[in-house]
């Protein structure tokens, strides 16, 4: 009699068919055997050659097809390894797992009553008796091994109550329920309170997949209701392509005409193109059912295909939906397949051998695609499928951009580094978006008003209004402006941050007026031409509202402005910032007056400085001269009041002076070499900056002596030219003229 072997799947009978025939010409028994696979995915003339008579001894290897869908004549052994490739729907990775399991014992009776159905059999399992034992009775349900968006859908329409309430015999996991939930809301069919939306109403009128049914509507509203349909169909019916393992070179070449290098679902229409086309030029069905073998296509499956697509094509003509005549773009079919293939996006980052999909789940490409090396950064699989690994089938290459407009009810945002933009008055903020993990795009920058309005409102406060980095004509910004400008001068005139008030109670006085919906410059104008009406002061601050106290002695007598030496008025500014090479008073000078400036002045500084520098310089004397003079600081203030009453501020050396009053006070003989000029700071000494005729910076610097032996041929010539210039005009008009030098 004929043997009977049952393995979990085509992989394992090839190879177990493989093994077989390279070792039965070792055996009495079984010498000239014929060795006959039967899976599915056989074409169906190999799948036929089990039920044809013959007259030798065959070895059927099979999956579980041959446990009860059908029935195979003659056999007198059954050989059972007790596994079988089970599908199930994984939850968490939300795809569908073919994993071998062992079969329950109703599945392993079932084999064993393949033999002896017409003589005595026997059948021998390749597991012990413990092992049958300890296995569940029956086979799990497939309630409890299948997605339930369909289950779900079906009775949201059927208005049959809660899912979770209704009395299953064999009542699914909570977890597999919510899964089904989550699906329909992917597939805008239910919404947050899981109830049917106006798509889901019309999607449960389709009896297919939800994902299928969705693709469909999809079809319908980017007019490629056409080509869906087809699609749709093929997605329903096995693979009419055939591959006999004799001749799967040939099977190969002959499928590449129907081959796409961008999308094996466009595979399907050229080999639905095909078909029609040879109904048309065929006479007769033999003629037809050569021509398909030629091709490898099984026409018994290109029939089934027809007749899904029939029933499809009546379906939504009875629904009144208009379908294209034009030919669809692929961008069209391809955004109508997203809509129910979300789930099974996957993008390829660079050297990387596999594709990072939804939920981070890793997949391959199913090693007979079409596509192969030329599958692009992003793709969609019409089927994820966990075998020995995690392969996707039947792939298109897609856009990202795509994604979004397919995908953005399920699209996640994050905002990051808010930030005021002067040129285009709002704040701004970078958007990254994914789509299940996936990131579908990032660094697209987006008025932040829109998203967090409260958040903009304040940095536009704090950078626009405070910082002052804003573009307005607006009175009230110039003054506010100014009015900080001068507070800031007067706080690096005494060398104190503590005069103008912080930032923070200028920014709360700006928040207590503004309205809460002011967020960007357009919005902002707005409110300002019509709040002036009412109050045009309305954003006015006073020096009061931005002083904490009075600076006391920063007048102009003390920290002028400009100092004149030898004719020349040259600017000075106060910077207060230690370690900065602008620390203290810094002197403008133009190159022609470089050779003009006197060091010994230079010394003294300004009169507002120099108390502290003589102080310092007192300071730094030995302890055997300094006691006569304590203490310091009466003394140096006693220093500077002789000074100015003499009106000698400014006169020679300014250690000289100090050297004389010190003698004259106490007696005491100080020389120049007492003074350790190097305890004193940076900023009591002149900074000055030479420039040129147009106000740029040449140098800076606190050597005089330095920036003179660099600069001195240069500052010749031009005082020459000037000199030259001016003279004449001064004789002619015998007056007094001053030069007078930018800051």
């Amino acid at each position: 009699g004929d043997i009977l072997v049952f393995l979990p799947g085509e992989r394992e009978i090839r190879e177990a068919a493989d093994h077989l025939r390279a070792h039965l010409s070792h055996s009495p028994l079984l010498r000239g055997a014929e060795v006959l696979p039967l899976f599915a995915r056989l074409s169906q003339a190999e799948q036929e050659r089990v039920f044809e008579a013959h007259s030798g001894r065959r070895i059927v290897l099979a999956t579980n097809v041959a446990e009860t869908s059908l029935t195979v004549p003659g056999i007198r052994y059954v050989v059972d390894a007790g596994t079988a490739r089970v599908k199930r729907y994984s939850y968490r990775n939300k795809v569908e797992q073919l994993q071998v399991e062992a079969v329950a014992q109703s599945a392993a009776n079932q084999r064993a009553g393949r033999c002896g159905r017409v003589a005595a059999g026997v059948c021998i399992r390749l597991y012990d008796e413990q092992d049958y034992l300890q296995r569940p009775k029956f086979t799990d349900p497939e309630i409890l091994r299948s997605s339930l968006a369909a289950v779900i859908l079906r009775m949201k329409a059927l208005k049959l109550g809660d899912v979770e309430a209704f009395p299953f015999i064999e009542p699914p996991l909570g977890r597999a329920i919510a899964d089904g939930y989550q699906l329909l809301q992917e597939l805008g069919a239910v919404d947050d309170a899981k109830q049917l939306t106006a798509l889901g109403r019309q999607l449960a009128k389709l009896p297919l997949d939800p994902r299928v049914g969705r693709m469909i509507l999809a079809g319908r509203d980017h007019q490629c209701l056409a080509e869906m349909l087809i699609i749709a169909a093929a997605l329903s019916v096995q693979d009419p392509r055939d591959r006999p393992q004799e001749a799967q070179g040939a099977a190969d070449n002959a499928h590449k005409k129907f081959a796409d290098d961008k999308s094996e679902f466009l595979s399907s229409l050229k080999i639905w193109k095909w078909f029609d086309e040879a109904i048309e030029h065929k006479k007769s069905n033999r003629q037809l059912q050569e021509h398909c073998r030629e091709n490898f296509l099984s026409q018994l499956r290109l029939r089934e295909w027809r007749d899904v697509h029939s029933q499809l094509f009546t379906l939504v003509r009875e629904q009144g939906w208009r379908v294209n005549e034009l030919p669809a773009t692929y961008e069209q079919l391809h955004l109508a397949l997203l809509t129910g293939l979300l789930g099974n996006v996957g993008y390829k980052a660079e050297d990387e051998p596999h594709y990072l999909g939804a939920r981070g789940i890793k997949f391959h490409l199913w090693p007979g695609s079409s596509l192969g090396k030329r599958a692009g950064r992003w793709v969609v699989a019409g089927e994820l499928v966990d075998t020995s690994r995690l392969f996707a089938r039947t792939l298109a290459n897609i856009q990202p951009e795509w994604l979004e407009k397919v995908g953005g009810h399920l699209l996640r945002k994050s905002y990051g580094d808010p930030r005021w933009e002067k040129r285009s008055g709002q704040v701004s903020a970078y958007e990254r978006a994914t789509l299940y993990g996936l990131v579908v795009y990032s660094q697209r920058r987006i008025d932040y008003g829109k998203i967090n309005p409260e958040e903009a409102r304040e940095i536009f406060i704090r950078s626009a209004l405070v910082e002052g980095d804003f573009d307005t004509r607006a009175p009230f910004f110039a003054h506010n402006q100014k009015l900080i400008r001068e507070i800031e001068n007067l706080e690096h005139k005494s060398r104190r941050q503590d005069v103008l008030v912080d930032e923070e109670l200028i920014a709360a006085f700006y928040d207590n007026v503004l309205p809460n919906d002011i967020c960007n410059a357009v919005g902002f104008e707005q409110w300002l031409k019509q709040a002036s009406r009412d109050n045009p002061k309305v954003l006015y601050l006073s020096r009061d509202d931005l002083m904490r106290h009075e600076a006391a002695g920063v007048t102009t007598d003390l920290f002028p402005k400009v100092m004149r030496h030898a004719g020349i008025e040259m600017a000075l500014t106060y910077h207060f910032e230690p370690g900065s090479m602008r620390d203290g008073v810094t002197l403008a000078v133009p190159l022609y007056a470089l050779n003009q400036v006197s060091a010994p002045r230079c010394e003294w500084l300004v009169p507002g400085m120099l108390k502290e520098k003589a102080h310092l310089l007192l300071k730094s004397l030995p302890q055997k001269l300094r006691r006569h003079c304590v203490p310091l600081p009466e003394y140096a203030a006693g220093f500077c009041d002789r000074i100015h009453a003499a009106k000698k501020f400014g006169q020679g050396p300014l250690l000289d002076a100090l050297i004389a009053d010190v003698r004259e006070k106490t007696g005491v003989m100080v020389k120049l070499a007492d003074f350790k000029l190097e305890t004193l700071s940076a900023h009591h000494f002149m900074n000055f900056k030479v420039i040129d005729e147009h106000g740029r910076q040449l140098d800076m610097g606190r050597n005089l002596a330095a920036l003179q032996a660099e600069f001195g041929a240069q500052a010749r010539e031009q005082f020459q030219k000037i000199a030259e210039q001016v003279v004449p005009v001064a004789e002619a008009s015998r007056a007094p003229f001053t030069f007078r030098t930018p800051a």
